[in-house]
């Protein structure tokens, strides 16, 4: 790796750096000056609101998930660095081939809304991630960004131009998009050698108390995630307000299903830190119509019912009956709740929320989206495969140092604990 990985990143950097400069430009200075030193302080506002929002965005992709990911006991540098690596190559290609697609070979004007749009892209690449987490190597996550990207960017296009479908939060073109591509890719790059399971395949107290760390950013500021390119006005107050609501109703239906799956009526913290996010993904689709505050309630409600029954049944299942090892769980996060959201459409386009759409553009959109992403997964798993990426052996899996120089404590934490911890430490002190 030593020799692969510098050169293939720095060749991808040196092909964005060109890339941009052939086809990216600022915003032009007419209308940077008319958006921030205009007299009408509405239009003030409006610049400032998205800035703000794109902050929020930019935290969840680069704290919420990140520090998500965390909860392996011996692999929380590659949770948090190989996303913040991959996130910075796919915020850059997603510029790049959305402008491409977007502006038909015009010149690329970069406004708040294409770096929103760009994180957006790259959140897709951060849910398959986890589907794969600990699996694969950094050269591998570098390859999966640049497909699952161009795939992505072609879907999205292909619901918004062509069924001209509503998707406001991205339940569809995101969530159950990222979640089923990274399936997809998992099932290709199944290892028999780990399907009883790996001892570094679990976590400790400090490494969940890592991974709630991102659910609480997440959480915070997913009504940005989900508003953040609705149309300013009622659009977007109706996208923060569903969402809100939606997210408050699926933490207290989370912890109930969760104490009433367990043993003992205990909770189980993969579910407190996944299924208590599933009501944000679920009312994406249909976050800024007007179905109600309390729809918006019954929608995570649902998602944290099906989320939680997900980590309990469904992962077993998919790991021993269909030789798909899901690390993070993300079908049950993304993959689910983000179906879910694409069905609310589709009934609430019914309903008759909306006039612009239709049942059968809603549809299409969710079927466009989970039959992309299962090809494009398929496909890149296979890409993948090809042994010459770096992907460690399965004794090493779920393990920083075979890519990361680590502390020496950590490297013999095993040994650490086995002997008494503390006391020993004190002992050879």
């Amino acid at each position: 790796m030593r020799f692969k990985l510098p050169f293939l990143a720095i060749g991808l950097e040196v092909g964005m750096i060109v890339s941009f400069a052939l086809f990216v430009h600022y915003e032009t200075d007419h209308n940077v000056h008319q958006q921030i030193n205009t007299t009408n302080p509405g239009d003030v506002d409006k610049f400032l609101v998205s800035y703000a929002l794109f902050q929020d965005v930019h935290v969840m992709i680069f704290v919420g998930f990140g520090f998500l990911m965390t909860f392996l006991k011996k692999y929380g540098f590659s949770s948090v660095g190989i996303n913040l690596f991959i996130a910075a190559l796919g915020l850059q290609w997603g510029t790049l081939i959305r402008g491409i697609l977007h502006h038909h070979h015009q010149k690329i004007h970069v406004q708040i809304e294409n770096m929103i749009n760009a994180d957006f892209s790259t959140a897709t690449v951060l849910i398959s991630f986890g589907a794969v987490l600990g699996k694969i190597s950094p050269i591998q996550m570098l390859i999966m960004t640049i497909i699952e990207i161009t795939v992505f960017a072609g879907n999205e296009y292909l619901v918004g131009e062509i069924f001209k479908a509503s998707d406001i939060g991205a339940s569809m073109t995101i969530h159950a998009f990222g979640a089923y591509f990274g399936l997809a890719a998992a099932g290709i790059l199944y290892r028999p050698g780990l399907r009883r399971g790996h001892d570094n395949e679990e976590s400790v107290y400090h490494s969940d108390l890592f991974a709630m760390i991102g659910t609480l950013f997440l959480w915070i500021f997913w009504p940005s995630f989900n508003s953040a390119i609705a149309d300013p006005g009622e659009k977007q107050y109706r996208a923060i307000v569903n969402t809100y609501f939606s997210l408050a109703a699926c933490v207290v239906t989370a912890y109930a299903f969760s104490s009433l799956v367990e043993h003992r009526g205990k909770l189980d913290m993969v579910h407190i830190q996944n299924a208590t996010l599933a009501g944000g993904v679920a009312v994406g689709t249909c976050a800024d119509m007007e179905i109600g505050p309390y729809i918006s309630m019954i929608i995570g409600s649902i998602a944290a019912m099906v989320s939680v029954l997900g980590f309990k049944f469904l992962t077993p299942f998919f790991a021993t009956k269909l030789r798909i090892q899901d690390t993070c769980g993300v079908h049950n996060l993304h993959g689910l709740p983000g179906v879910v959201g694409g069905l609310a459409g589709i009934v609430a386009v019914a309903l008759g929320t909306s006039n612009k759409f239709t049942p059968a553009m809603q549809a299409a959109a969710l079927g466009s989206s989970i039959g992309t992403a299962i090809g494009g997964g398929l496909i890149t798993g296979l890409i993948l495969k090809l042994p010459i990426w770096g992907q460690p052996p399965d004794q090493n899996c779920y393990d920083d140092s075979v890519y990361w120089e680590v502390p020496r404590w950590r490297e013999h934490d095993n040994h650490f604990y086995e002997h008494g911890g503390q006391n020993q430490l004190k002992l050879e002190v």
